[in-house]
């Protein structure tokens, strides 16, 4: 799981720019903070609308997922549809 000062690697592809990489890494960060401390929902779907301009492709965005779970143990997907779903200001996911 998670926590504050996380040593994993944010998962990134090839040929993004800075602005790419940084959308992408506020996202991994949005989901982490659900984890952990939890988030506001709308921060957290403001990261998604800007990590899916970056990577709009269902594959790469599972592949991302993937490793980004294996890594820090948080679900992007999970994460995603439960802010969705709810419609509280704040957004906790439990392990």
């Amino acid at each position: 799981m998670a926590n504050g000062d996380s040593n994993f690697n944010y998962p990134m592809l090839d040929g993004w720019s800075t602005a790419d990489i940084i959308a992408v890494s506020g996202l991994y960060s949005a989901v982490a903070t659900a984890y952990e401390s939890g988030i506001d929902r709308l921060k957290l779907l403001a990261a998604y609308d800007a990590f899916k301009q970056v990577v709009p492709s269902k594959a790469e965005e599972k592949q991302l997922d993937r490793e980004f779970g294996g890594e820090s143990g948080c679900s992007i997907y999970r994460t995603i549809q439960a802010a969705k779903q709810s419609d509280k200001k704040q957004l906790k996911m439990e392990g």
